[in-house]
């Protein structure tokens, strides 16, 4: 197993982000959290019903949109919808 650790000298330096499936009595619900290594909090996020890119895609708009980030490193496990090819709608 390769360990990572991640850490920022100040905030908007380093962002985490990730998708998580959670089964619901309707169905499976997705959310992608974008987190700030420095504060430890979390930015923004994004929820939908599909896993699909435009579930990160919103994420990242909305963490930008409210941090307006400059050089900001952006990690994540490089699952399938942070490809930038992957299709936005299934």
């Amino acid at each position: 197993m390769i360990r990572h650790e991640f850490v920022a000298d100040g905030p908007n330096k380093v962002w985490l982000w990730d998708i998580s499936e959670h089964p619901t009595r309707e169905g499976k619900l997705y959310i992608c959290a974008i987190k700030d290594v420095f504060s430890n909090k979390i930015v923004r996020y994004s929820i939908d019903l599909r896993m699909k890119s435009s579930l990160a895609q919103a994420a990242m708009r909305n963490a930008i949109a409210l941090r307006s980030p400059v050089g900001t490193v952006c990690h994540s496990d490089r699952g399938v919808s942070f490809a930038p090819n992957a299709p936005s709608s299934s």
